[in-house]
């Protein structure tokens, strides 16, 4: 990379045009999306249940469940993050909190950086504050995720990845 020319830049997304060489010598100029970090939480429960929330998308104009979660705030870590949107979004505070994967959505283009991460337990400590970010709030049964990504009521990255590598963690295998 010999430089990058900044495009566009607000809030929520930074364009930038990049000035790339790759390994056999070709060079071009290639654009790249920057967004901010975000923090994802699979909030699991004593009796095998993850919180969700039945949501629509606008941009696909689609339904789906998702685990709570946002973007990160400058100044602050990602598992603050991630405690801080269970709690804004479902109500519930985290008990016990571990980091299970930081991942990138589309590298190549985009570097969006998500941090996810296991929540054992947590207390329900009144409704959501802030935004109405979901119709439905819900516990559902670990047993029943596989049948509901097959039905595709759960598709965004984040959820998928965040409840294979839950599974995979609460199951044994260390991530």
């Amino acid at each position: 990379m010999h430089g990058e020319r900044l495009i566009y830049d607000d809030r929520w997304i930074r364009l930038g045009l990049v000035d790339v060489e790759i390994p056999d010598g070709e060079r071009f100029e290639h654009h790249a999306v920057h967004l901010d970090r975000a923090a994802i939480a699979v909030v699991v429960d004593e009796q095998n249940r993850v919180l969700m929330m039945w949501r629509h998308r606008f941009l696909s104009d689609r339904w789906g469940w998702e685990l709570p979660g946002g973007l990160v705030d400058a100044g602050e870590d990602a598992i603050t993050t991630a405690a801080r949107e269970v709690e804004e979004e479902t109500g519930y505070r985290p008990k016990e909190i571990e980091h299970l994967i930081t991942y990138q959505p589309m590298a190549g283009m985009v570097d969006s950086e998500h941090s996810l991460f296991l929540v054992r337990g947590a207390e329900f400590v009144g409704a959501p504050t802030g935004e109405i970010e979901a119709d439905l709030i819900e516990w559902v049964p670990m047993s029943e995720i596989t049948g509901m990504i097959a039905r595709g009521d759960i598709w965004t990255s984040g959820t998928l990845i965040g409840l294979y590598a839950a599974r995979e963690r609460l199951n044994g295998a260390s991530a």
